[in-house]
């Protein structure tokens, strides 16, 4: 009976060190995230996945789905879901054989909403969202970031790509084991603060710019070169713009200007008295001026100067009928010769006058 009793001990002591020895490798395997070596079949998960992959689908039961943009899709809820904070593991993860049987400490119960909070205040001191993520040192912009329960705060896809990289779960910071997640946006808040402070800033100096160049146009500077130079530019500002006001064509007015100095260099000839013969090219115009004027009557006796009554055939020496022959004057006006002659011996003057524009005149007997 003594040695039953002992052998029976015996055997429980090994079977309890053995159970004891498979639960520790179990936690191992589970720490390490080996599901294909741990104590479930390691061929489960394997037919599942290829079941799943090289099922066929039936066609008949798929329908296709064409989006045309007629229905008004709500952002409301999309922009309160994008901002609102959860825990990524709520649940806690099941306790392994050696944690059950105590021999490995089991995990830490899920944290509160105040220990969240107090977590999360302890981050905002540190002023990790304010920094870049410790593991591509980049900024967290508008990218989903992680709080873990340590107070450390990285890219969600950092820490998943660190996590499969490792393959195992501890902080990349401090190194903590089985650590708890929560999502948060202080990062991307942040973001947008900074984002609208530089559009802010950008828009109040292009504001202050559009009023300095206002100010520089208006208000004269006091440096005596600048001094100078804007009122050269006002000058030439001002002068454009009387330029741009007026329509002037400039062939007319040049012409204008021609014949004004033309009658001005006449008239101080005149008084110089000195007497310019006038050419035959001259004599054929002022014949022309004097068919446009369309004289009929001679001005001094108030008679026709032809019998066609036309200004073109006394012009041209066709008035036979007449015996009185008919005189142009230099001046572009016809008379009767006899008259002219007789106006001459009546006036005072050396040189004489026309007797319709009072200026000195040459004449021209028109041939019968």
């Amino acid at each position: 009976m003594e040695h039953h009793g002992f052998y029976k001990s015996h055997f429980s002591e090994r079977e309890g060190m053995a159970v004891s020895a498979v639960a520790l490798q179990d936690h191992i395997i589970h720490s390490h995230q080996l599901q294909d070596l741990s104590l479930a079949d390691p061929f489960k998960s394997r037919s599942r996945n290829i079941r799943n992959i090289y099922k066929p689908v039936n066609k008949e039961m798929t329908k296709a789905v064409v989006d045309t943009g007629l229905r008004k899709k709500s952002t409301r809820h999309k922009n309160k879901d994008a901002e609102r904070e959860y825990v990524l593991d709520p649940n806690p993860p099941h306790l392994t054989l050696a944690q059950k049987l105590g021999l490995v400490e089991p995990p830490s119960l899920p944290l509160t909403a105040e220990e969240w909070a107090k977590i999360k205040q302890r981050s905002v001191q540190h002023g990790d969202s304010i920094q870049p993520c410790a593991i591509c040192r980049e900024e967290f912009a508008l990218q989903p970031q992680v709080l873990l329960s340590c107070s450390h705060v990285f890219h969600k896809a950092c820490l998943k790509a660190f996590e499969k990289f490792t393959g195992k779960k501890s902080c990349p910071m401090c190194r903590k084991k089985q650590y708890q997640t929560r999502v948060i946006h202080d990062g991307a808040r942040l973001y947008k603060i900074k984002c609208a402070i530089r559009i802010q800033a950008s828009w109040r100096g292009y504001i202050v710019r559009k009023w300095y160049k206002n100010l520089r146009k208006t208000v004269p500077p006091k440096d005596i070169q600048l001094r100078k130079q804007f009122f050269e530019e006002k000058v030439q500002q001002i002068s454009n713009r009387l330029l741009s006001s007026y329509d002037i064509n400039l062939d007319d007015f040049f012409s204008e200007i021609d014949s004004t100095i033309a009658a001005s260099r006449d008239v101080f000839q005149q008084v110089e008295g000195k007497e310019i013969l006038v050419s035959e090219n001259d004599w054929e115009k002022i014949q022309m001026q004097a068919l446009r004027q369309e004289i009929v009557d001679c001005p001094i006796c108030i008679m026709p100067l032809s019998s066609t009554s036309h200004p073109a055939s006394v012009l041209s020496g066709n008035s036979n009928q007449f015996s009185r022959q008919a005189v142009l004057l230099s001046c572009s006006h016809l008379f009767h010769h006899t008259c002219l002659q007789a106006f001459e011996e009546f006036s005072l003057g050396v040189r004489h006058i026309c007797p319709l524009c009072r200026s000195y005149y040459q004449k021209k007997v028109l041939k019968c």
